[in-house]
């Protein structure tokens, strides 16, 4: 599998979009006895494939993952999600979502550009 540069914002897009579905469902818990919060791990994977060079070959590197966050507790009852540190990483989810829904539009439009104008 090649990937190029439109097919990693694709993904970076839909990790975003699931991020931010698993962010309103840790703030929906928020008051759930035991609810431990759940994160999205992408970057961390597309990095290190780029880092071993296999980001060309290996497809699930472009795959986001759903992991649960054991390792604290806010409250006694073992519940672990913090409603500010929530509602910061969604505000900078929706931040980073359009920063890649922008550079995608910029690519596409570059490309129309080349098409359109090698019709000439």
């Amino acid at each position: 599998m090649k990937t190029n540069v439109s097919e990693l914002l694709y993904r970076a897009m839909d990790a975003s979009a699931l991020r931010q579905r698993v962010i309103a469902n840790n703030v929906a818990n928020a008051n759930t006895p035991g609810f431990k919060r759940s994160l999205v791990t992408f970057e961390e994977h597309v990095k290190e494939a780029m880092e071993r060079r296999t980001i060309h070959t290996s497809p699930q590197a472009l795959n986001p993952r759903i992991v649960a966050d054991r390792s604290t507790s806010m409250r006694d009852d073992g519940n672990n999600v913090d409603l500010d540190q929530e509602m910061v990483l969604m505000s900078a989810n929706g931040i980073k979502y359009q920063a890649l829904t922008q550079q995608l539009s910029d690519r596409l439009s570059m490309m129309r550009y080349v098409i359109n104008e090698g019709r000439r």
